[in-house]
């Protein structure tokens, strides 16, 4: 994939070539060091906003090479943080599987992460990972203008973020509800954001967000209820993540397409993190590893449509090759740090009273 901003890719010096060759790659083959596998507990409890075909997946793969019962819960990612945040002096769940990296950012700031460094490290870019390793990233994902193809032609979808805002998308826009979703809250922040990099004042953003919103049929409690709207044409538009939308499209056939705004648009670090205080660290560090070695990354891409953030993964379907993305140009800690602010006020004073989250 093509993105106008990308980091340096690392140089090995030889000795890290040696080192790898002759350990972190047999250690990744085996997915945990055979020490580590021999300690390893019997269960494992994954926190996820991946969905039931991904988690379900990789479960059933997981059970059957290690023996381990996976139970895992599907949320959405701002939920995930909230919930290990209430669960911060009995942890409940071991590995945290899918979320911005702003969300891991939050979390390890407040000591809810566990460091730890996997063994195909040397594959990941400087931007990819925590300096600490509290988290690290799996895959980038773009955000884009959804839309329904049997609705509209792709001339008459908006090509850009202030196109939304045109009073004929009246109620023809339904949104996942973004307080709960850590992709909406990334859109969200950074439609404010444009304007408050140059005059550290959020108004401009909020009164985009307050005519978007006049533009919003309503907001959907969870991405299903959305999709399913969009697709029965109950509304022709919405904001998502990419590779979502090409997996919905591709393995559901559902009639979506989408629209790369042309002016930018945020790609988020998608990460995978072990919660402090984990009951089961070994087999925490066991999934870790599984579902982010080059064959895994493949197979998300492949059949998930998730964009690998490791290096080293051969042969990407074309569709990731050959797309190309305006990044938008984003300080990530101004999002940590204004994201709840700028929510709060959203649901306070922008969101419309009339506008019930759907379930």
């Amino acid at each position: 994939m093509k993105f106008s901003k990308r980091l340096d890719v690392s140089i090995w010096t030889l000795a890290a070539v040696i080192l790898v060759s002759g350990c972190n790659a047999k250690n990744e083959e085996a997915g945990v060091s055979e020490g580590k596998k021999g300690e390893m507990e019997d269960k494992i409890v994954v926190y996820s906003p991946h969905g039931k075909d991904i988690l379900a997946k990789y479960e059933k793969q997981f059970e059957a090479k290690y023996g381990v019962d996976v139970e895992w819960l599907d949320m959405g990612s701002q939920e995930i943080l909230d919930r290990v945040r209430s669960e911060k002096n009995n942890p409940q769940a071991d590995v945290w599987w899918g979320a911005p990296s702003t969300n891991f950012n939050q979390a390890s700031a407040e000591g809810l992460l566990a460091a730890y460094k996997p063994t195909y490290s040397d594959h990941l870019d400087e931007g990819f990972h925590d300096p600490e390793w509290y988290w690290t990233g799996t895959s980038q994902t773009p955000e884009v203008i959804m839309y329904n193809s049997k609705e509209l032609s792709k001339e008459e979808v908006p090509q850009d973020w202030n196109e939304l805002l045109d009073p004929k998308w009246k109620d023809e826009i339904i949104i996942r509800y973004p307080l709960a979703s850590g992709t909406m809250r990334t859109i969200f922040s950074a439609m404010i954001y444009r304007t408050y990099k140059d005059t550290k004042d959020p108004k401009d953003g909020y009164e985009w967000l307050k005519k978007l919103d006049q533009n919003t049929k309503e907001y959907s409690a969870n991405p299903e209820l959305m999709y399913n709207k969009i697709a029965k044409g109950e509304g022709s538009l919405s904001v998502w993540a990419m590779p979502d939308v090409v997996m919905l499209k591709e393995n559901k056939k559902y009639p979506f397409e989408f629209v790369i705004p042309e002016s930018g648009t945020p790609v988020l670090t998608e990460g995978i993190a072990i919660v402090e205080g984990a009951k089961h660290p070994k087999a925490a560090e066991a999934f870790y590893e599984f579902v982010n070695t080059k064959e895994a990354a493949k197979n998300l891409a492949e059949e998930f449509y998730r964009i690998p953030t490791r290096s080293d993964v051969p042969d990407l379907p074309e569709w990731i090759t050959s797309t190309e993305i305006k990044a938008m140009d984003i300080d990530w800690n101004v999002f940590q740090e204004k994201g709840d602010e700028w929510m709060k006020h959203w649901d306070e004073n922008i969101k419309s009273g009339d506008k019930e989250i759907k379930e």
